[in-house]
């Protein structure tokens, strides 16, 4: 059984939410969670709650023990951009993009039917 939690238009590049996926890729949800909360990156903080409430779903909606969920499957997709400009020499102008983030989280209990 599989527990989902989308994360939209996280006001983080993707390119610095993923390493910090990487560490908590596989791991227990208790153990995910604690090593988010000392890790600096402001992707950290967001990455934990999307986990969270995926714990949350899997608890309170499909009835699984909260103690066994495991961080199975966790991306990051591109979200869309907000585009602004920057005044640069000459009268000329540059595209800002600033990019956005859907963080998807999928825990799992481990237990088949």
């Amino acid at each position: 059984m599989q527990a989902k939690a989308v994360n939209k238009m996280v006001r983080i590049s993707p390119t610095k939410v993923r390493p910090v996926m990487d560490l908590v890729r596989g791991k227990p949800v208790e153990r995910a969670l604690a090593i988010l909360r000392y890790l600096p990156q402001k992707a950290a903080k967001e990455v934990a709650r999307t986990i969270q409430s995926a714990a949350a779903n899997a608890e309170n909606n499909f009835e699984m023990d909260p103690e066994a969920l495991v961080v199975k499957t966790i991306f990051a997709d591109e979200g869309p951009s907000f585009k602004r400009f920057m005044p640069r020499a000459r009268g000329r102008a540059d595209r800002i993009r600033k990019r956005t983030t859907h963080i998807t989280v999928i825990v799992d209990d481990g237990e088949e039917i």
